[in-house]
């Protein structure tokens, strides 16, 4: 026995030639509408970083620049030092990234598979830090780089001090262990009863079997690494270390406009390029936890 998906058109409505025209026409205008939305602004960064600044100035939303100058993308590299601000966005990402996924992947397979008597106080925790707005805490984690518990030394202005503090993403926790909690049970006990002991499981299965969410993860802690700006100016003060989110606005007020908007698309590359390589883990690992945009 067939059975039919129910919609708010049925149908024997939707074989009318007048219908078809009217959800074909509906169709085409919201997808136009949702391109000229995404990549709309992306096109205007990219037709100004190879406009002149007066260019951009006169006619702001002209299709092409009536000459256009790619000699801007090379001289933002050099005359702005946009390598060297990438080169320290990457290794911050690259830190931020490794410390996220780290205390993710452990923190919820500690509260999933190994299920301590206190986990699910420890949970409880972590759930109630997704309340608190991250500049509340801004001042006391500020007091902590500055002067470490025990050590008493600083860790202000170097990558460390953008690296541990992204460690704590209750976030990424939920998502990870939300996941972990759907992995069968079975072939935990199969493993020890093979005698492998919690590493060698967390190693051997979970990890391999988390590859999308480890993807999901990985892409939320680029994400939020690349464009975050308030905490990176505030623990990291010299120019030559900022990242690129930080770099940019300082040089806005002394650099001409057609390289700095030559920077900006510079700086969007990367992400896009990440999201376009990684997209089937993405979408995979979003269907797998439930997660809703």
């Amino acid at each position: 026995m067939s059975t039919q998906s129910r919609g708010v058109i049925s149908e024997s409505e939707r074989r009318r030639p007048g219908t078809r025209f009217s959800l074909g026409t509906t169709q085409v205008l919201l997808i136009a509408a949702l391109v000229l939305e995404g990549v709309g602004p992306l096109y205007w960064v990219l037709k100004a970083a190879v406009s002149s600044t007066q260019d951009t100035l006169r006619h702001p939303l002209a299709v092409w620049p009536a000459q256009t100058h790619w000699s801007n993308l090379s001289d933002a590299w050099t005359s702005l030092n946009i390598g060297k601000y990438l080169w320290n966005t990457v290794v911050i990402i690259g830190g931020s990234w490794f410390v996220q996924l780290f205390v993710a992947t452990t923190a919820a397979y500690a509260l999933s598979i190994l299920r301590p008597a206190y986990g699910k106080y420890v949970y409880g925790a972590v759930l109630a830090t997704l309340f608190l707005p991250g500049t509340v805490s801004m001042v006391s984690l500020y007091l902590t780089i500055t002067h470490l518990p025990i050590t008493g030394g600083s860790i202000a202005d170097t990558p460390m001090a953008i690296w541990l503090p992204a460690g704590a993403h209750a976030f990424n926790v939920l998502l990870m262990k939300q996941f972990f909690d759907g992995l069968p049970r079975d072939l935990f006990e199969a493993a020890r009863l093979d005698g492998a002991g919690p590493s060698r499981i967390f190693t051997s299965i979970v990890l391999p079997m988390s590859r999308p969410i480890l993807a999901v993860v990985s892409l939320l802690a680029v994400m939020n690494s690349w464009k975050d700006f308030l905490w990176p100016m505030i623990a990291i003060t010299s120019s030559d270390k900022q990242p690129l989110a930080v770099a940019l606005p300082r040089l806005a007020d002394t650099s001409d406009q057609s390289l700095l908007i030559a920077g900006m698309l510079i700086a969007i590359i990367p992400p896009v390029v990440v999201f376009l390589v990684f997209q089937r883990q993405i979408v995979k690992g979003i269907a797998f936890t439930g997660l809703k945009g």
